[in-house]
């Protein structure tokens, strides 16, 4: 469920938040010789509820993401009403596939072409279009969600041959670990993965020419996510403070 009551103003700031979160992504990118490059900032809003998920996007945090498709059900009204841009960032069972389609405008957790396949079928019939990034494992951690990095472009190019979607790049939640070595060496890899989808559809071997996004890093790594090429960041208790299940 997601937390009952927002903080008052006195307890958290989320505008100051959001700009702390911001100007990290900005000193990451001059420091990784990337300055300039629009990292863009999503505030992951799991477990609050739709008053403070609302107050962060009025406050700034226009791109959210969402997790759970039972909370987005619940928040869904007031994020679009606040003029949120909704991504799912969790995984996504075919079953609530449909709450994703209501609400979202991207979907960074597609790892099965049968999922892909019920979100193309529901996008149809609700004659719309859908963003969708394909989620890899690159830590090989049993309880990360993800396609494995050897067969992420093979998914890639069967979901962006399907009606409705359009593959916009890769999504991962890096490993989880203090050395900075082994969390980037991971990044890298997803990089590399994004790299080879243009180099291919350049030769017009693929059709994977939108795909260059890359959602990687969360509060606590964001800076090792950027110097190795993130183009999104999902940030949760850096903006909306420590969560209360």
């Amino acid at each position: 469920m997601a937390r009952e009551l927002s903080p008052s103003p006195e307890e958290w700031d989320y505008a100051v938040a959001i700009a702390d979160a911001k100007a990290r992504i900005h000193v990451a990118e001059a420091q990784s010789g990337r300055a300039g490059s629009g990292v863009r900032l999503l505030v992951a809003t799991k477990a609050w509820d739709k008053y403070a998920a609302s107050a962060a996007v009025a406050a700034g945090a226009i791109l959210v993401g969402e997790s759970r498709m039972q909370e987005l059900a619940e928040k869904g009204d007031a994020l679009r009403a606040a003029g949120a841009h909704v991504h799912v960032i969790g995984e996504l069972q075919r079953n609530k596939a449909a709450i994703a389609v209501e609400y979202a405008e991207c979907v960074q957790t597609v790892d099965s072409l049968k999922l892909a396949e019920r979100l193309s079928r529901l996008c149809l019939a609700a004659e719309r279009e859908l963003d969708v990034m394909i989620q890899v494992n690159v830590s090989g951690e049993e309880s990360k969600a993800g396609v494995a990095p050897n067969v992420a472009l093979d998914l890639a190019s069967a979901v962006q041959s399907l009606d409705a979607l359009t593959v916009i790049g890769f999504m991962t939640i890096g490993l989880n670990s203090p050395n900075e070595d082994a969390v980037r060496a991971g990044y890298r890899q997803m990089a590399a993965i994004r790299d080879e989808a243009l180099i291919v559809s350049e030769r017009g071997e693929r059709n994977l020419g939108e795909a260059w996004h890359l959602s990687m890093g969360m509060s606590g790594d964001l800076e090792w996510a950027i110097a190795e090429g993130a183009t999104m960041v999902r940030v949760g208790t850096a903006v909306m403070g420590e969560r209360n299940y």
